[in-house]
């Protein structure tokens, strides 16, 4: 089973990185990092890259597909080379899935129309004029596709599909030994629970317009 993680300048790390330590972990599967050119690929804070070490074009038919969000995304969302590429590669996937602001790129490319789909809480609006169904849950499953809202859900998805895909233990042992036992010293993860004021904030400064 090939897994592959698509990169492009400004991603956000661990929506990429979550799903390699969950859905990298299946039994004879390999993980591909794939971009546009090989070589190393910036995060959205420069800091950090990782490596692309194939072409969009190398990997045509992977089994499953991982797209990650991060800021920028908005550039890609009429480069056509991956959106074909999207088309191409959903044709023949086993599973197609996103993190955060990647499934603006699946809505873009025309594969979420009429199917029910998540996002980054600030993103989920964003969605309706491709014809998704935004939804606020954290990992939403629609047929073969399935979408994770912000950054860390990518986690939460890995595990979900690892489930679906290997069994219900063979995900509990992963998420074991990953030891991921969320225990936030904060209670403000979404809109819904953390302070009126930081939510405004954030959308004051969030490049996506709320309808």
């Amino acid at each position: 089973m090939q897994i592959a993680v698509v990169l492009f300048d400004r991603f956000t790390a661990l929506d990429a990185v979550g799903p390699y330590e969950t859905l990298g972990r299946l039994p004879d599967a390999r993980t591909v990092f794939v971009a546009e050119q090989t070589g190393p690929v910036r995060t959205d804070t420069g800091n950090l890259a990782l490596v692309a070490d194939l072409t969009l074009a190398e990997v045509p038919r992977p089994d499953i597909v991982v797209v990650p969000g991060g800021p920028g995304q908005t550039a890609q969302m009429d480069n056509e080379v991956l959106l074909e590429w999207l088309r191409a590669a959903d044709a023949t996937s086993t599973w197609t899935t996103s993190v955060c602001t990647g499934s603006l790129l699946l809505a873009a490319a025309g594969l979420l129309r009429g199917r029910r789909a998540t996002s980054h809480w600030l993103a989920l609006d964003s969605l309706k004029p491709f014809g998704a169904e935004p939804t606020g849950e954290r990992v939403v499953t629609d047929g073969k596709y399935v979408t994770a809202a912000g950054v860390s859900s990518g986690i939460d998805m890995g595990l979900t599909l690892l489930g679906r895909i290997a069994g219900d233990e063979h995900a509990q042992a992963v998420q074991l030994l990953t030891e991921y036992d969320p225990q936030p010293p904060y209670d403000a993860g979404s809109p819904r629970k953390a302070p009126a004021h930081l939510v405004e904030r954030a959308r004051e400064a969030s490049r996506f317009i709320p309808s």
